[in-house]
């Protein structure tokens, strides 16, 4: 088999609704917007050493034992729904995405895990991998194929959204301790943030319009909110830090990203209070976005400027085995 390459972008939450849990699982029912960014993990995917037993996942800075990866999850139910025999695997990671950090970095190598399997065996089809996904994670099947969509039910019900017409820049503070989902959710819980049914349909219905032609962001500064935060910050008040620091770099509007405790800060070009932004106005809001990571230099850690993707910056591709001189 050959070698073969992806990018898993992470998410930002750009608008996220906390309902009522399901009788039938417990999860929470949410009404959010998931746009994938161009931070990054990077995943190969290639025929493990002679002698293998197994396919092997490699993914340095994480911890757990390899096989509790989403992402070896992911290439165990693939081989066992398309029953692809190829031999033992080996799947390297190379981690950019900061891990339990609500930007969905677990959720995006187990997505890009089904892509380079379906790629490399020629099996299975984009249903098949959103249908294993959900069986994964809620967050997995919108990274199945990235871009930006508006996500219900638990986060598995997916209504496509277009991509920005216009660019926007996004800079990301991390909180230097993570943050579990359930820790999130149980404290979000104890502090009574669920809305009604009626209440959350009423603002899945406001985002989709919103967003259904294409607006870079919510024009409504309301549905940029993220009913989350408040139950991150109680768990990790330092998050209130970051913040204070992305709206003192410049952002038009920060919040927390999921369940958090990343921060996320919005520059949209053009400004949406009517102002032209960017050295020259040939950057936009990208390029306020990068302005302001590097107005932070020296925090830890250390912030980052991304930019919105659509699935074809993660798309499989088969990279060309190099052999060193004179073999």
């Amino acid at each position: 088999m050959s070698v073969h390459y992806a990018l898993a972008p992470a998410k930002v939450n750009l608008g996220l609704f906390l309902g009522p849990t399901r009788a039938e699982d417990g999860r929470h029912e949410l009404a959010t917007v998931m746009q994938s960014i161009s931070l990054a993990d990077e995943l190969t995917l290639e025929p493990a050493p002679p002698g293998s037993v197994g396919d092997e996942i490699i993914c340095p800075g994480v911890s757990g034992a390899p096989e509790e990866n989403l992402a070896a999850e992911a290439l165990r139910v693939f081989r066992a729904s398309t029953g692809w025999r190829a031999g033992p695997l080996r799947l390297s990671i190379r981690k950019r995405i900061p891990v339990a950090a609500g930007l969905g970095g677990g959720s995006a190598d187990a997505a890009a895990a089904l892509r380079l399997a379906a790629h490399a065996s020629g099996l299975g089809d984009r249903q098949l991998l959103l249908h294993l996904g959900a069986e994964l994670g809620a967050d997995v099947p919108a990274q199945i194929s990235p871009g930006r969509w508006l996500a219900t039910g638990a986060g598995e019900k997916l209504q496509e959204l277009p991509d920005p017409i216009s660019p926007f820049g996004l800079l990301l503070l991390p909180v230097a301790a993570g943050l579990s989902t359930a820790t999130v959710y149980a404290e979000a819980d104890r502090l009574g943030l669920a809305r009604t049914r009626h209440a959350l349909e009423e603002r899945r219905r406001e985002l989709l319009s919103a967003l259904e032609r294409g607006a870079p962001l919510a024009a409504a500064i309301e549905l940029l909110h993220n009913d989350l935060q408040r139950a991150a910050v109680s768990l990790r008040p330092e998050i209130l830090d970051a913040l204070r620091q992305a709206r003192g770099a410049g952002a038009e509007l920060a919040l927390v990203s999921g369940s958090g405790p990343t921060v996320v800060g919005l520059f949209a070009y053009p400004r949406r209070d009517g102002r032209e932004g960017g050295p020259g106005r040939d950057g936009g809001g990208a390029e306020l976005a990068r302005l302001a990571a590097a107005s932070l230099d020296g925090r830890s850690p250390a912030p980052l400027s991304a930019t919105p993707v659509d699935a074809a910056f993660a798309r499989a591709v088969t990279l060309e085995k190099t052999t060193p001189h004179g073999e």
